[in-house]
């Protein structure tokens, strides 16, 4: 079976359908050339190898990731590392979310938590995820991150 389907058979009934639905979102919104697989543990948008042959700085083996999006304890978790490397774009997404959203943003360094499942602003997630295509993500992370090279 494929690994995603089973990520996302395991998921408790109450958050499976709007897991179901963001991760529909982020497919049909996020920009091509990010590739869906199992990274992390969690389904993950990456850049695959085949664009970006240098591969993740910490394991070059692995392709370069850039979003998540995961099931954990007491949330869904979005793990966006363009909000991370992008202050423009972390700033913008932190007062759309408090426009549209009654409860405070749950947010670290690049993981949007998710606690309310009924307080999910999906047009602004699809917003978000068409923000930066992977030709952007690459030079974000070849001139802020990859520093080593």
């Amino acid at each position: 079976m494929d690994p995603i389907q089973t990520y996302i058979e395991e998921i408790d009934e109450k958050r499976r359908p709007a897991y179901e639905k963001l991760l529909d979102i982020l497919k049909t919104n996020l920009p091509k050339d990010f590739e869906l697989k199992m990274q992390y543990g969690m389904p993950s948008f990456v850049v695959p190898r085949s664009l970006y042959p240098e591969g993740y700085h910490t394991d070059p083996k692995m392709d370069l990731p850039f979003l998540s999006l995961g099931i954990q304890k007491g949330h869904i978790g979005i793990y966006h590392l363009g909000i991370y490397a992008n202050e423009k774009l972390l700033s913008w997404f932190q007062e759309e979310y408090s426009k549209q959203v009654p409860t405070k943003l749950n947010m670290g360094k690049s993981c949007i938590r998710l606690t309310n499942v009924d307080n999910i602003p999906y047009d602004l997630f699809a917003k978000l995820a068409s923000q930066m295509s992977a030709q952007e993500w690459i030079s974000i992370y070849d001139n802020n991150i990859n520093k080593s090279k």
